[in-house]
């Protein structure tokens, strides 16, 4: 990581926090492709952000400026950082009122670096990252395709860490164009968040999917192999953006921030004690997980062909097309996680929704989802009671048994009071704290790469 860079300097400010940032490596092509969706919903949205890229060379600006230029009538202002080259400054972009360049000194360690930092009301959405230095790549040596070229970083959409990272980048303005770093500051300060951020978010995650989609579609790569590693790198990056979403609405909700880590970990538990097979298990962890997404009702899909939006079609009544989920559908692995997402609100009487099904007819992992989220909500609302915590669970298990057979799978709630028997009696159930990494929660060691993330999905999500 270079000394003095942006990345470097917001690794450091968090290297001593409770959540350290950890960093990915990502394929060029990848990063085209967040960049250009996150470009081109400021182009869709009504937010008119403050907007900080670096470029690292002016060529590279260039080759954007005109697109810049639409994005600038869409933001409140614009800020490029690049070595400066010939036509840097004398673009007609450069020259529009509210679009500032800062020429970077050739030594600037910024200079290197490829950034999208995006503060707007009603989101918050970067890209930050530097090119693997030719050590880094090590005996394979620089690729030769551009499309492989790696870079060192993160994306993410969540507020602390964007408002640091501009914090950090206007700092450094500063030392070319105090004046210029001044007034980034005030307009910063004049941004004020939307109180429904989570939400927002909808719209944006689905572009991005759509994007990494189309991203792999167009992959003209040599050889098999090297296609298969840049798909990899696309289908993770898919999935860190649902987890990212997820993420942020846990968090959003300063009365039930862990929800989703809890029901996790409960879920494993009720898995274990029901003996479903590992495949099972690892894809209700992540309907786990995601499980909040589903009240992102106004969330559509981007995706579109020629002028019609894409619309995925289910052959049964079981799996309908309600908006939330509908965003996860985007993603042909996530199907399945979707329609256990989807299905999570029937009700074992058949009296829930979307689709009206009862009984058996609903999908295990949904009502296995249903019961324990109801049941995590209830041991969350006593938390902060004077109870013990066997009184706690005892009266959130009474409650959801007066719902046995009504709402809750009554097999169901029988294994749960075997789960809370045993906690009762001193059985220990780990919550793992989700680990900041590149923005994605990370629940266990064989999840720590976006490779084996990748290996993963494709064995047990479809």
């Amino acid at each position: 990581m270079l000394e003095g860079s942006i990345l470097q300097q917001l690794e450091t400010a968090h290297r001593h926090t409770t959540r350290p940032i950890r960093f990915g490596v990502y394929y060029k092509n990848t990063l085209v492709a967040l960049c250009h969706a996150l470009e081109d919903h400021i182009l869709t949205d009504d937010g008119t952000p403050l907007v900080i890229t670096a470029f690292q060379q002016g060529k590279w600006y260039l080759q954007e400026a005109q697109r810049y230029a639409d994005i600038a009538q869409r933001s409140s202002e614009i800020v490029i950082m690049a070595a400066s080259e010939s036509g840097f400054a004398e673009h007609p972009t450069s020259q529009l009122p509210n679009v500032d360049l800062v020429a970077l000194d050739s030594v600037d360690p910024v200079a290197q670096e490829w950034h999208l930092i995006i503060l707007s009301p009603k989101y918050t959405a970067m890209v930050i990252c530097q090119e693997l230095s030719e050590a880094d790549y090590g005996s394979t040596g620089v690729p030769t395709s551009d499309l492989e070229r790696k870079f060192y970083g993160l994306w993410t959409f969540e507020p602390e860490l964007v408002q640091d990272t501009a914090e950090i980048a206007i700092a450094h303005i500063k030392k070319y164009n105090p004046e210029l770093a001044n007034k980034l500051t005030a307009d910063k300060e004049q941004i004020v968040p939307s109180m429904d951020r989570s939400q927002n978010l909808g719209a944006v995650v689905s572009r991005v999917v759509d994007y990494l989609q189309t991203g792999q579609d167009n992959l003209s790569i040599p050889t098999a192999l090297q296609k298969q590693t840049l798909d990899r790198n696309l289908v993770s990056n898919e999935i860190q953006a649902f987890l990212r979403m997820a993420q942020l609405m846990d968090m959003a909700d300063i009365n039930n921030p862990m929800a989703a880590a809890e029901v996790v970990v409960l879920a494993e538990a009720i898995a274990q004690l029901l003996d479903l097979p590992a495949w099972q298990i690892k894809r209700l962890r992540l309907a786990a997980l995601l499980h909040r997404i589903d009240p992102l009702q106004n969330a559509e899909s981007v995706l579109t062909f020629g002028n019609t939006p894409t619309r995925y079609k289910e052959d049964a009544p079981s799996c309908p097309l309600i908006p939330g989920a509908q965003v996860l559908r985007t993603m042909p692995r996530l199907r399945a996680v979707a329609q256990i997402i989807t299905h999570q609100s029937e009700w074992w009487n058949g009296a829930g929704e979307p689709a009206g099904l009862a009984g058996d007819e609903i999908p295990l992992e949904s009502r296995i989802l249903a019961l324990l989220a109801d049941f995590q909500w209830r041991v969350n609302q006593r938390k902060s009671s004077n109870l013990s915590r066997e009184q706690i669970f005892t009266q959130a298990l009474d409650e959801c048994k007066q719902q046995e057979s009504i709402h809750f799978d009554p097999k169901l709630v029988d294994t749960l009071a075997l789960l809370v028997m045993g906690l009762q009696q001193g059985l220990d159930l780990p919550l793992m704290t989700p680990k900041f990494s590149a923005g994605i929660w990370i629940l266990d060691s064989q999840w720590d790469s976006h490779s084996k993330i990748s290996e993963e999905i494709g064995s047990y999500f479809t």
